[in-house]
C-alpha cells in the first residue's frame, strides 16, 4: 500500500530509528542555538530536554519514547565526559529528569505511557454503543487529548470529560480540547458512576483493575471501551477493528464476573 502524503510527513510512521535521530538533531540544534545566543547553560539544557520530551510522542512504543526523550541529555553527558568538561553543574542534570517526572509521574508508571489514540479509531463506535445527546463520556487517562478528539468525532453531541494525572499533560490537553472538561486526577480514585461511557487506552496489565472498577461503579447500560487491549477472560459485548488495524473492545454494564470467579 502506497503511503498517503500525510503519512510521509508523520514522523511516527518513519522507519525506526529515524524519528529518534531527527529528534536528537533538533534537540542539539536548539541547545547550540539558544546557548550561543547567550541563554544560561542550565536553561539551554532545560529547553533542549523539554523539546526531547515533546518529540518523544513520535515513538510508537513506550521504550522508543524513552529513548527519544533521553537521547539529548545522555549524549550531552557522554560528550562532556569524553572531552573532560565540567561546564554543566551537577544539579543541572536534575532538570531533564524533573521534566520527565512531570510528564510521567512515578505513581502513574504502573499505567500506560502516553499512547495517542488515532483520530479515526472510534468513528464506528456509535454503531455498537449508541449514546443519547448529552451523554457523559470520560477519557480516563486523557494525555494530550487524542482520545477526546476521537470521541468528539464519534459522539459530537456528548459531554466529554478527561482525567489526567500529569498536570503538564492535563494543561496541554485542556488547551487542545477547550470543548471538554479536563481535570487533573487519578483515574483509579475517580468515581465512574456518573458516566455513560468510560474510554481507556491502557496496557494489558491494568485491564483487570479497570474491569474490577467498572463492575463496581458503572451503572447498568453504561459502557467501558478499551482500545487495543482486551480484558480477558471477560467476554466483550462487542468489538470492532479500526481503520488502522487496532481493535476496540466494548463491555456494557452490568459486567459479569469472568469464568471461574464468583459474581
Amino acid at each position: 500500500m502506497t503511503p498517503k502524503p500525510w503519512q510521509r510527513l508523520n514522523p511516527a510512521t518513519w522507519l525506526w530509528p529515524l524519528p529518534a535521530i531527527v529528534a536528537w538533531v533538533l534537540c542539539w540544534t536548539l541547545f547550540r542555538t539558544v546557548w550561543e545566543q547567550g541563554l544560561a547553560l542550565p536553561w539551554s539544557l532545560a529547553l533542549a530536554s523539554a523539546l526531547g520530551v515533546l518529540l518523544s510522542l513520535w515513538g510508537a512504543s513506550w521504550w522508543r519514547r524513552a529513548l527519544i526523550a533521553a537521547g539529548f541529555p545522555v549524549s550531552l553527558a557522554l560528550t562532556l565526559g569524553v572531552l573532560g568538561g565540567s561546564a554543566v553543574p551537577a544539579w543541572a542534570w536534575l532538570l531533564p529528569l524533573g521534566l520527565l517526572l512531570l510528564v510521567y509521574p512515578v505513581n502513574a508508571w504502573r499505567d500506560a505511557p502516553l499512547f495517542p489514540t488515532p483520530l479515526n479509531a472510534l468513528t464506528e463506535l456509535p454503531t455498537h454503543a449508541p449514546l443519547p445527546a448529552g451523554a457523559q463520556v470520560l477519557d480516563a487517562g486523557c494525555g494530550l487529548g487524542h482520545g477526546l478528539q476521537a470521541l468528539r468525532l464519534a459522539y459530537p453531541q456528548a459531554q466529554l470529560h478527561g482525567i489526567e494525572w500529569s498536570w503538564p499533560l492535563r494543561a496541554l490537553c485542556a488547551l487542545r480540547c477547550p470543548w471538554a472538561r479536563v481535570r487533573q486526577g487519578d483515574i483509579w480514585k475517580a468515581d465512574w458512576s456518573a458516566y455513560d461511557m468510560v474510554y481507556l487506552f491502557q496496557r494489558p496489565e491494568s485491564m483487570g483493575r479497570a474491569m474490577d472498577k467498572a463492575r463496581a461503579e458503572l451503572r447498568p447500560g453504561a459502557w467501558l471501551v478499551s482500545l487495543d487491549f482486551e480484558a480477558t477472560p471477560h467476554i466483550c459485548t462487542a468489538s470492532l477493528r479500526t481503520p488502522g488495524g487496532k481493535m476496540v473492545w466494548l463491555y456494557q454494564a452490568p459486567l459479569s464476573a469472568p469464568a471461574g470467579e464468583n459474581p
